[in-house]
């Protein structure tokens, strides 16, 4: 019997979602391991593959930077996925900043995923304030897609609903959850968007995710804020 289209995307995504399970808790089981040799008081990155791709540990070298980075990102996170998984990612580094980008993934659905996923955002962010109550909480603007430097049919099917339009509005709504929380909003987008507002054709790999040249913009935009760090320590 001949298989449809849809219902070969239908088994290909089945098979991708079982690979990425499997992918996330073994992360996670390193992280548990990797967790016990930090130099706790650091700064943390944690998210989805948006932050676990940023090359930080080069660019620390490269650029020579005086800063203790660690990254606890896991690709293919939601931010239940992440409010699941708070010991691992942050509360085992007891970091002096956090840096958070989570939220794009909860965007690939049809329905209006914004109002539960701000739900969820909150409940991280409380968690952090509780444990870690003087820690200096930074939530990063989502960046922007670009759906015509996509090739891969299955990661066509995301762009259907993980849209500019929305990740915007969720962008607005995490600023004012940094109002709110008493968080920084940083938005790290300058220099990796085009004149549509769009990623940038010759940064992305897929429209999605970035090159290490896209995610050298997105430094260079952080410097000043690391550097405010270190000079409020």
């Amino acid at each position: 019997m001949a298989v449809s289209e849809e219902e070969k995307m239908f088994l290909y995504g089945q098979v991708i979602d079982a690979w990425m399970k499997k992918e996330k808790a073994e992360k996670l089981a390193r992280f548990r391991r990797l967790n016990r040799y930090v130099k706790k008081g650091q700064i943390l990155f944690a998210g989805s593959s948006l932050m676990e791709q940023f090359p930080i540990y080069e660019f620390l070298l490269d650029y020579e930077l005086p800063y203790t980075i660690y990254n606890r990102g896991i690709g293919g996170y939601t931010a239940q996925e992440l409010l699941g998984s708070m010991q691992e990612c942050v509360y085992d580094l007891a970091p002096s900043a956090v840096f958070l980008n989570i939220g794009t993934n909860d965007l690939n659905v049809k329905e209006d995923p914004i109002p539960g996923m701000m739900e969820t955002y909150t409940a991280i962010i409380q968690g952090i304030r509780e444990k870690l109550p003087s820690v200096k909480l930074f939530l990063l603007a989502y960046y922007p897609a670009n759906p015509d430097a996509c090739t891969d049919p299955f990661t066509k099917e995301v762009f259907r609903y993980r849209t500019n339009e929305r990740i915007r509005k969720a962008n607005e709504c995490v600023r004012r959850l940094a109002e709110q929380s008493g968080a920084e909003y940083l938005d790290l987008n300058d220099g990796i968007t085009d004149e549509n507002g769009a990623l940038r054709a010759e940064f992305t790999v897929e429209g999605i995710h970035m090159y290490a040249d896209g995610y050298e913009q997105v430094l260079r935009n952080l410097i000043p804020v690391l550097k405010r760090l270190a000079e409020t320590d």
